[in-house]
């Protein structure tokens, strides 16, 4: 028997998804339908889709069709997140396209009687050396050559060659939503459609007492009442009516709640007196670690949980057919993670559900999008299969969707008697964040899917996973992303533990435990330089070998027009630098910061290396909204919970920064076209946080390890 054959690996997402039609089709019209598994969420990923698509086919913009998150005909590239569409999907593209040009030219070479390279585009038309136009990619049987497994045989463009890649062109997202048409999927409307509303219980673990289901059901225009055990939901003709049905059946239904082993206030003392998982992430022993005359340094720094806060809450679309399969609209980051959950839940074949993305109204990671997913086929299927729309009302988004981990770090380390680091030792504690759908162990019945666990047959709760990675420069995920200081110290040991118990829910939210990493880590580089008697700027350099990190650093510290010294006494400036994950993008930042009346960070600049720049404005914008909120969690944002839940489930309890409070914002890009491009979504978030505790110390001589950073803090500290 012969073995079977070793396929090559292929590059980014081409590998799992290897046929060349599963990424691109010409169609009648002249035009071509760009296929992607990555989804739109406002960060222009899919215009930088395009950008790549029409460079390698030498086609304008105009010529193509993007459709993407579609589990009935995109490709399967699971979760658009982590930052790893450009080098993963965008790679994808890059090759497939590169060789569907080649098989085309090479066919057309075959009718013509020349050689493929003495044949060129222009607009889909092939023209031969002397200039004349022979053929149209269109003229081509491009069905049959696109018909094949994927080779990434041809060598896509030389960067010296673009023309689209690296421009700032227009995002195709943009018009839509500054013109006010419909585009989210709370805009959509089917025909003979419902509206929909849940009643969440006050806990995942709360079990419903007594509900007057009866009652609801004779308000105006309701349509159905949906009590399966914990899981209660109604459906009306209009959708105030929902919005007030539900209010009736919350007002009807008793609640048994367990109370939790703690709360905010117990809530790091909580941390590390659980069990936990824990793991070396970094240990490097280079050199002694205690010399004569050297100086001992230690902090502890915490980050609370944080919500997702999107403005428009949670909303799908669901429809089931009279065969049963089930359609459904959703602004889930993954439609075909999202998709077999929802089959293992239902009890259906995966093939018989498909999920199209449609866009919302703010993601940050794992929101309530796939739950309302869920919300909107069981309310479909209460009303025999008509469409239902199914949108979260605030209280429900602040109460269910999942946060981002809460997360207790603590630091030791040495100087020498010349002021370089000796010894670093980085301890993290945190929840972790990985529970979404396709995160859990295949083969397993369990769901991260809300509306599973409270049904009378539930879906058990899938426990919280978490990533971490290992390597030569310390690269981690999960609660442990950039957990490991990105700076060549002697002596470095990094360990994670992982609290499995929670008492809310959490998962992805953008950087992940970058943020709380990176807040204590670039803090205590400024502690350190402040006991070394150094310029943070010049402490950090003598520690950075990486010449693309010293750039950044540089360049940030040029543009802010850095200067060592004390601080006026009007503005304090601070800095910090990160590699996310100590494998992707290089940012540094320099935040100027004021404090009287109150503390306001009044500007920022960013310098920012992301390897090839697809598309100038797209990575700008990035950069510009992360900064943006990043400075809200920093000041401001803080989920409040108590023994029974969350309590902070309105814009009073958990504000975010309004207008007049966002910062001047400078983004200074160095473009390396021939490096791999890589994503800017989760870049900046926990260096402006440790800029910003960086700049109160440098103006007010106050140093602040709590996030979020708030007046009564430094009040208290002062």
């Amino acid at each position: 028997m012969n073995a079977p054959a070793v396929l090559r690996k292929l590059p980014g997402s081409l590998n799992a998804n290897r046929r060349l039609d599963q990424w691109l089709r010409f169609n009648s019209d002249r035009t071509v339908t760009v296929l992607s598994g990555k989804v739109e969420i406002g960060q222009g990923v899919i215009t930088a889709m395009a950008q790549v698509a029409a460079e390698e086919l030498d086609l304008p913009l105009e010529r193509l069709r993007m459709v993407n998150g579609d589990t009935g005909v995109a490709p399967d590239e699971g979760q658009t997140s982590g930052s790893r569409s450009a080098n993963d999907g965008g790679l994808a593209l890059r090759y497939a396209c590169a060789e569907a040009r080649q098989l085309l030219l090479n066919d057309a070479a075959g009718r013509l009687g020349c050689t493929p390279d003495t044949l060129h585009v222009m607009d889909g038309r092939l023209h031969s050396a002397a200039g004349a136009t022979a053929l149209t990619y269109w003229d081509l049987p491009h069905a049959t050559l696109l018909d094949r497994e994927a080779s990434a045989g041809a060598a896509p463009k030389d960067p010296a060659q673009h023309v689209l890649v690296g421009k700032a062109v227009a995002r195709l997202d943009i018009p839509d939503k500054v013109t006010g048409r419909p585009r989210f999927v709370h805009d959509m409307e089917l025909p003979g459609m419902l509206f929909g509303r849940v009643v969440r219980a006050p806990h995942w673990e709360a079990q419903l007492v007594s509900f007057d289901a009866e009652a609801i059901r004779k308000l105006p225009g309701v349509v159905a009442v949906v009590v399966d055990g914990n899981y209660i939901g109604v459906v009306a003709a209009r959708e105030e009516q929902a919005v007030k049905a539900r209010l009736a059946a919350i007002a009807a239904a008793s609640w048994r709640e367990p109370p939790e082993a703690t709360d905010e206030a117990g809530l790091y003392d909580y941390f590390q007196s659980r069990n936990t998982r824990d793991q070396v992430i970094f240990d490097r022993k280079d050199a002694p670690q205690s010399r004569a005359g050297t100086r001992q340094i230690a902090a502890r720094y915490t980050k609370p949980y944080l919500a997702h806060a999107a403005l428009g809450p949670s909303c799908a679309v669901a429809q089931i057919d009279a065969g049963g399969s089930i359609e459904i609209w959703s602004h889930t980051q993954g439609v075909y993670p999202l998709r077999d959950e929802l089959a293992l839940v239902l009890g259906v074949a995966p093939g018989r559900i498909v999920v199209h993305h449609a866009e919302g109204a703010g993601c940050f990671g794992h929101n309530g999008a796939d739950d309302v997913a869920l919300d909107a086929v069981l309310l479909s299927r209460a009303t025999g299969g008509r469409p239902v729309k199914v949108q979260w009302m605030r209280d429900d988004e602040f109460g269910w969707e999942p946060s981002g981990s809460a997360m207790l770090m603590e630091l030791r380390g040495a100087l020498d008697d010349s002021g370089h680091v000796t010894d670093w030792q980085y301890a993290v504690w945190g929840n972790g964040y990985r529970h979404r759908p396709g995160s859990g162990k295949p083969g397993t019945f369990e769901t991260s899917l809300s509306g599973a666990w409270l049904l009378a047959k539930p879906v058990p709760r899938a426990p919280q996973y978490d990533q971490v990675m290992v390597g030569d420069k310390g690269g981690g995920g999960g609660l442990a992303m950039n957990a490991v200081a990105p700076y060549d110290f002697p002596n470095h040991h990094a360990v994670s533990h992982l609290v499995a118990e929670r008492p809310i829910r959490v998962s992805s939210l953008r950087s992940l435990g970058g943020y709380g990493n990176i807040f204590a880590v670039e803090s205590f580089m400024d502690e350190m330089a402040i006991a070394a008697g150094a310029d943070p700027v010049a402490f950090r350099l003598r520690s950075l070998k990486d010449p693309r990190a010293r750039a950044v650093v540089e360049l940030a510290a040029q543009k802010a027009g850095w200067t060592p010294g004390d601080s006026d006494g009007v503005t304090g400036r601070g800095i910090a630098f990160a590699q996310v994950s100590n494998q992707y993008s290089y940012v540094a930042v320099v935040v100027e910061l004021g404090i009287d009346p109150d503390i306001r960070v009044k500007r920022v600049v960013a310098a920012v290396d992301v390897g090839q720049v697809l598309n100038s404005d797209g990575v700008i914008n990035q950069i510009e909204g992360g900064i943006v909120q990043a400075v809200s969690w920093s000041l401001k944002e803080q989920v409040h919970f108590d023994a029974h839940g969350v309590t902070g489930r309105d814009w009073e309890q958990y504000p975010i920064l309004t207008f007049p409070e966002v910062p001047v914002v400078e983004v200074h890009l160095i473009d390396r076209p021939h490096e791999v491009p890589v994503g800017a979504g989760e870049s900046v978030m926990g260096h402006v946080a440790a800029a910003i505790a960086n700049a109160l110390e440098h103006i007010a001589g106050v140093r602040i390890r709590d996030l979020p950073i708030t007046r009564e803090k430094i009040a208290a500290a002062a």
